[in-house]
């Protein structure tokens, strides 16, 4: 059974086992999707069926399991989500779909990768629960790559979040324009906006950098930013240099990061100037404290936009689909390490910012007004209909039965013989199998960040 997860401070969140609670769980696959999870649930709880001060709530929080899985650190950095990170629970795909069997959740969120909310949706619908549960499921930053592929891969929840006005548009395109139904489509915003409004502050002067696992990819790329970060510093001796790192070496975030600015910036020649710094923790505290936000995609950019934080795209690597920076055109923020060297400030677009979702204006508040109010409606509606992705065995037979196997689910979404894995009887098998899996989580991690870019570097000789 689930752990109760709570948050005594917020009457929406409680502990107690009532069954007139609107029961929610949260799956996600990584910390920050994690993150967007356990806030969604927070905010379409707000005033789905009677409103959380007549109608409680009780969130349970599952992590599923697989090389991205957050470790403590990561989850008690995420910040605060409302969500005891000490009472969640890593779960494998089967053993999530038991826990929705068995616990009778009115929703649940899939803050996940794609191919695990596709597998997900098949594998609930083949429970075929005579009264199941509402589906949410959402991105969790700047949709700039696969976006059909992403789409598609969620269709059939019965809520599919869009963060803002220009992803919601974006995304009903897609459904029409294969004959899938679009109705889930709703738009919102990121759920974890917030934050007290930029003003400058005498004697202080900060730029911080917010990393990406992911973007840039190459060693080469990744030094040259960490060079001029460096170097932006060493011009500016009065002004403090942030690098705002997701996680740590050997953690993985929801993108797999093979060389560490940590490792990287161990080799700057000359050593790291004074007030330059390697940061952690949530994007939010050390957003309370900048006066200029860098980077070259992240979806930080979008948290700094909404607190109105001078906020700047890198152009030096060019704007490229692949680094993401493309979304930003129009934006009037893409610049460069000169600019930035020699004083520029961008400026937004307000028009842009407008179909952002980053709610600037004040807006913020009311966001998530329309997805709520579909929530409450589903729930008060009577059954649901059977979930219905567009991908099924007839409509893309050479696509979904590898999808749904990686779960451990057949073609017909029901678990494959042998993978409903025997209860854990007693500590010491627990306590074995945990170290199993951190071992071979270890070695993954270790192929990832020390061979993998070997092997590379051999072949490029």
């Amino acid at each position: 059974m689930p752990p109760r997860t709570s948050n005594a401070a917020d009457p929406a969140v409680t502990p107690a086992a009532d069954s007139t609670a609107l029961r929610i769980a949260v799956l996600a696959d990584s910390d920050t999707r994690w993150k967007w999870g356990a806030l969604t649930a927070r905010r379409l709880a707000g005033t789905a069926g009677a409103g959380p001060r007549e109608r409680p709530v009780e969130i349970s929080g599952l992590l599923l399991r697989g090389r991205a899985t957050p470790t403590p650190r990561q989850l008690a950095e995420v910040g605060e989500v409302g969500v005891d990170a000490g009472r969640v629970r890593e779960v494998t795909a089967v053993e999530f779909l038991h826990t929705v069997r068995d616990e009778g959740y009115d929703l649940v969120v899939l803050a996940l990768v794609g191919g695990a909310v596709q597998a997900m949706l098949h594998g609930l619908a083949a429970l075929a629960l005579p009264r199941r549960p509402v589906v949410v499921t959402g991105y969790v930053g700047v949709v700039y790559e696969k976006l059909a592929d992403g789409l598609l891969l969620r269709h059939g929840a019965d809520v599919v979040l869009a963060n803002s006005r220009h992803d919601a548009e974006r995304f009903r395109a897609v459904y029409e324009g294969v004959g899938a139904d679009a109705s889930a489509v709703t738009e919102a915003a990121l759920p974890f906006l917030g934050g007290e409004p930029h003003r400058a502050q005498e004697g202080r002067d900060t730029v911080v950098f917010a990393a990406q696992p992911s973007v840039p990819a190459s060693r080469a790329e990744r030094t040259y930013l960490l060079r001029r970060l460096v170097e932006h510093a060493r011009l500016h001796p009065g002004r403090e240099v942030l690098l705002k790192l997701r996680s740590k070496p050997g953690e993985h975030t929801t993108h797999i990061e093979e060389l560490p600015y940590q490792r990287l910036a161990e080799r700057i020649p000359g050593g790291l100037p004074p007030n330059f710094r390697l940061v952690y923790g949530h994007m939010g505290e050390v957003l309370d404290r900048t006066d200029l936000l860098v980077t070259v995609s992240s979806t930080a950019a979008l948290e700094s936009l909404h607190r109105r934080i001078p906020t700047a795209i890198l152009s030096d690597l060019g704007v490229r689909e692949a680094l993401g920076n493309h979304h930003f055109i129009g934006s009037g923020l893409i610049t460069s390490w000169d600019h930035l060297d020699g004083g520029f400030r961008p400026e937004p677009d307000e028009e842009w910012l407008a179909g952002q979702g980053v709610a600037a204006d004040g807006s913020y508040p009311a966001a998530y007004d329309t997805a709520r109010a579909r929530v409450g409606d589903l729930l008060a509606g009577g059954p649901l209909p059977a979930l219905a992705p567009y991908y099924t065995p007839a409509t893309a037979p050479g696509y979904l039965p590898g999808i749904l196997a990686r779960h451990h689910l057949g073609p017909d979404g029901h678990p494959l013989p042998g993978a409903t894995a025997p209860k854990e009887t007693g500590r010491v098998r627990g306590a074995v199998r945990e170290t199993v899996r951190n071992a071979a989580r270890g070695a993954y991690r270790h192929g990832v960040q020390r061979v993998a870019p070997v092997i590379r570097r051999m072949g490029e000789l």
